[in-house]
Parts: C-alpha cells; sequence; structure tokens
C-alpha cells in the first residue's frame, strides 16, 4: 500500500528545498507557478496497476522519482508499507524498481547485464529475463551497444519484469517500441508480475496501455482530477458514439462515421470508456470531474 499525503515538490531557482525553506522563515509560501507537485494525496492499493496520465511538465515522472527514493518530498511524506522511500533502506530498494524513460547501453551482453545487475533484486531471476526477452523477440546474447532503441528499450522491460518486484515503477514504457512489440509488452506485464504488486505506469501514448491499466490517475499540476477504477469511471461518465451531438456534453470529438462524446451517466447504462476522451474532458471540466469523484 502506498499512502501520499500532501505531497509538494519544486526544483526552485536556489535548489529545491532551500528555497521552501528560506520562504518560510519569512512567513510566506513559494509562488503557485514554482511548484511541480503541491498538496498531493492519493492511495494507491495493492494488485492495481495505474495509468499515470497528464500533460508535459505536471510531475509525472517527478512523482515516479519521489516514489522510488530518487527524490525527497519538501513538504508532506510518502508511506510504502511503513517505509519512507528517501531512507533507501535495503529490504525497500531489494522490492522496487524505477524502469527510467531514458536507457543506456551497456557495452555488455544483455545477458550478462541481467545476471551482474541482478544480484541486487531478491526476486531476480534470470530465467525468467531469458523468457521475456524471447517473448519480446529480442536476443539476450545480444551486446546492447548494437541494439536499436527498440531492442533496448525491451532489454530492460525483461530486466525490470524479471526483478518480481512489490512495486515497479515504468516512465514511458513503450516509447520506442513498435506496434508489435507494445501487444507484447501489454502481455509481458499481465503475464510477469506478482498478485500483490503495485504497478505504476506513466504514458502519454494511452492507446498503447487502456486495455491493462486500471486504476487511472490523471495529474493536473499541483493537482489530482482523477484516480478512478474503470468500473467507476463507468459509472459516472457515460462514452456515447453517434452522429447526432448532445448539447449537455463535457467533451465531443469528431470521428470518422460520427463522433465521441463524453456526457454525465444519468441512466446507468454501461458503456466503452475511451481514454483520449476522458482525459480531453476532465482536462475541459477540471473542478467538476473533482467533484463528481470525491463524493
Amino acid at each position: 500500500m502506498i499512502t501520499i499525503k500532501d505531497l509538494g515538490f519544486t526544483y526552485g531557482e536556489t535548489g529545491g528545498l532551500k528555497t521552501i525553506t528560506l520562504n518560510k522563515e519569512k512567513g510566506h509560501m513559494l509562488p503557485e507557478d514554482r511548484y511541480v507537485l503541491k498538496n498531493i494525496n492519493m492511495n494507491l492499493e495493492e494488485g492495481r496497476i495505474y495509468g499515470l496520465l497528464g500533460e508535459n511538465g505536471v510531475g509525472k515522472t517527478t512523482l515516479l522519482t519521489l516514489l522510488c527514493g530518487l527524490k525527497k518530498p519538501q513538504t508532506g511524506s510518502i508511506d510504502i508499507d511503513g517505509h519512507n522511500p528517501y531512507d533507501r533502506e535495503p529490504s525497500f530498494l531489494a522490492d522496487q524498481y524505477y524502469l527510467s524513460d531514458e536507457v543506456a547501453p551497456m557495452n555488455i551482453k544483455a545477458i550478462d547485464y541481467a545476471r551482474n545487475y541482478g544480484k541486487f533484486w531478491e526476486g531476480f531471476s534470470l530465467e525468467k529475463f531469458i523468457e521475456i526477452m524471447k517473448e519480446l523477440e529480442t536476443d539476450p546474447e545480444q551486446k546492447m551497444t548494437r541494439m536499436s532503441f527498440g531492442q533496448l528499450k525491451k532489454t530492460y522491460i525483461s530486466f525490470a519484469l524479471a526483478c518480481n518486484t512489490k512495486y515497479l515503477f515504468m516512465d514511458e514504457p513503450t516509447n520506442g517500441l513498435d506496434i508489435p512489440s507494445k501487444a507484447q509488452f501489454r502481455k509481458a506485464v499481465t503475464k510477469h508480475t506478482r498478485e500483490d504488486s503495485v504497478i505504476v505506469i506513466s504514458t502519454h501514448q494511452v492507446r498503447d496501455l487502456e486495455n491493462i491499466i486500471d486504476p487511472i490517475i490523471i495529474l493536473d499540476r499541483q493537482d489530482v482530477l482523477l484516480n478512478a477504477t474503470m468500473a467507476e469511471i463507468a459509472e459516472r461518465l457515460y462514452f456515447d458514439y453517434t452522429s447526432d451531438k448532445t448539447d449537455d456534453a463535457l467533451y465531443s470529438e469528431m470521428i470518422p462515421g460520427g463522433s465521441i462524446q463524453v456526457t454525465l451517466n444519468q441512466t446507468g447504462e454501461d458503456s466503452k470508456i475511451n481514454l483520449e476522451a476522458l482525459f480531453n474532458a476532465v482536462h475541459q471540466n477540471k473542478e467538476l470531474i473533482k467533484g463528481i469523484f470525491n463524493k
């Protein structure tokens, strides 16, 4: 279980934490536009694959690095099963993995990389690494410096999953993958992660992941606009695929053959959620959406 309370973070003009301290001593807080994250509150439960969505610059990557302990919260707290991530306790680090969007080509074979670095994670399985590499159609015997970006990305994805950690944080994992590889990625995530795991995947490519992410978190600048399961979203919002435009639609977009509209679900009727339409509807109706889902 991850509990985030009143989380705040800013890079600041004088180095983040120092800036906050100086301003507090003067009796006032930083200007609003200096915060990357402010007053963020949410709980992340076991057995879930969270999709973390948001526009550029709203703090998605910052939040992931705070969760894995690479950055220190400047206000508020993060509690992960009784651990403060920034304390970097070995027992905590052995059960969490952060996959950055940036992947480095090491001048060794992929299998040697996995064999050498897998020792830092108690649950790591070299056999699983090889299995996932094959499922992603990537050669574990190939030197990483000779791989394409997509092959290198699949190597790190294979390693992340082979670590078999309870907490897995992935930043834009499908960037650089072709269409078949994205399908293989979805299968690998659902097949090779623990039932009690908490997985947070940051993405701009919602269509790549819409079949596996649930709940959905939509992060705004200094706010959480939405943190809800697909069932909760379908209960409160209706996605209408029609040629007839509704005047009270929260969001409407033309698509081939008609339009897709997002309205309040007044009848309790089920509908197929379109994540791109959901994202746009939330951003165009921020306060309304927060009111609906925070009841």
